[in-house]
Parts: structure tokens; C-alpha cells; sequence
């Protein structure tokens, strides 16, 4: 099989895109879950006008996106920090004993059900390339095309949060402020089944049961914080 037709079939895989994926869903999730949980629980407290409304889902969002942003480039980071630290490790091992490395290799090759024969002739034939490589790869599950980079996961993350939180946002501006937590509810149930929706189809899953999951979740940090703007509200605080 030639080289470019192996590069056009690895692209049916999904692996390469983890490393965003992960951060784009869970910030579109957490903006629509979030931003809509804080305005229904406002609404349901009834503690201000529509005005202050769209103000609480303004805020929200701008802050919520800013703290998924930060807190998901420290957190790739670190992973980016434990793998940089795992393959200078490495090195000094294959710099100190080579040859318990190589065996280290072969055992590996077996467990994964080569003979031993043959896991000899792979491990010499690896480390004769590159043994930091074939280590990383086999040893530790570091994989170039899934490496996490920090900087778009933030983007992906900041971007897809504003863009969920805008959603139930828009129920804000219904005609009327008693009709605004219903608005929003409508709002962010559509989003959370697109969102699901969309995320299973570029995950290459199937759809109903992540959707579902999205929107039981959704729908439980709603009726949550509805719970407990009403408590407030009744309880005159």
C-alpha cells in the first residue's frame, strides 16, 4: 500500500482531534449549562429586573469563558509538563543501560503477542532507528498526533464556551422578565441537543446516548440551581 494512501485512512481516525475535542465540548457544555443554570437561578430568585437579567449572563459568560481558558491551558500544561518530564527520564535510562532498555523493549513485544523471535527483531530493528522513539511510543503511549497543546485547547475551550453561554443568553431578551426563565430553558435544551448531537458525529460515535447524557446533565444543574434561587427567594434572603 503506498505511503499517501496510509496517510488518507489514518485520517478517518478520530485520535488526532482529542486533543481539542475534549476541550471544545466541555467548554460549549459548561456555557450552556452554566450560563443558563446562573440566569434561571436569578430568575427564579427574582432579584432584579430584565435588564439585570442579560447583565448576570453577560458577566457569566465573559468570566466563565476567561476561567475555562486559563484553567484548561494549566491543566494541558501540566500533562505537557509530565510527558517532557517521562521522556527526559528516558533518555537517561537508554544513556545508562541500553541493554536492559532493549529487553524492556522485547518484553513489551511480547505481552503484546509476538514471539519472542520475532519481538527480538522488532526491538534490535527500533533501536537501531531510533530507540527514544520506539520507548515513547511503546513504552509510555506518547504519540505525536495525540500530544496536547495547550494553546488551541485554551482557544477551543474560550471560544466554544462564549459560543454555548450565547445561547440560552438570547432567552434573556424575551418580551417579558417572567417569561425569561422559560425562554432560556427552550434556549439551552435546543443547545444542548446540538451540542450533543455535534459532538458525537465529530467523536464518530453514535448520537443518542451521548445526547442524552448531555442533555440529563443540563437539565440537572438547571432544575439545581432553579431549586436553590427559589429556596432563596422564599426564604426572603
Amino acid at each position: 500500500m503506498a505511503l499517501e494512501d496510509v496517510y488518507q485512512r489514518n485520517l478517518h481516525h478520530r485520535t488526532h482531534r482529542a486533543g481539542w475535542l475534549r476541550a471544545a465540548v466541555l467548554g460549549a457544555n459548561d456555557g450552556l449549562v452554566s450560563t443558563a443554570s446562573l440566569m434561571i437561578g436569578v430568575a427564579a430568585a427574582k432579584t432584579g429586573e430584565q435588564g439585570f437579567l442579560v447583565t448576570v449572563g453577560a458577566a457569566g459568560i465573559a468570566a466563565g469563558a476567561m476561567s475555562m481558558a486559563v484553567g484548561e491551558y494549566v491543566s494541558v500544561r501540566s500533562q505537557n509538563d509530565i510527558e517532557e518530564s517521562d521522556r527526559l527520564l528516558e533518555i537517561e535510562h537508554l544513556a545508562a543501560d541500553p541493554d536492559g532498555e532493549l529487553q524492556e523493549l522485547i518484553q513489551i513485544y511480547i505481552d503484546r503477542g509476538l514471539t519472542r523471535e520475532l519481538a527480538e527483531q522488532v526491538s534490535l530493528a527500533m533501536h537501531q532507528r531510533d530507540p527514544l522513539e520506539a520507548h515513547l511510543r511503546d513504552e509510555l503511549g506518547q504519540h505525536p498526533h495525540t500530544k496536547a497543546r495547550p494553546i488551541q485547547a485554551a482557544i477551543a475551550s474560550a471560544l466554544s464556551f462564549t459560543a454555548g453561554g450565547l445561547i440560552p443568553f438570547v432567552g434573556a431578551f424575551a418580551p417579558t422578565a417572567g417569561k425569561a426563565a422559560w425562554s432560556i430553558i427552550a434556549f439551552t435544551l435546543i443547545g444542548l441537543l446540538f451540542t450533543g448531537i455535534i459532538s458525537a458525529k465529530t467523536a464518530g460515535s453514535k448520537v443518542l446516548i451521548p445526547t442524552l447524557r448531555v442533555l440529563a446533565g443540563g437539565c440537572l444543574g438547571m432544575a439545581i440551581t432553579a431549586g436553590i434561587g427559589q429556596l432563596l427567594h422564599i426564604s426572603g434572603i
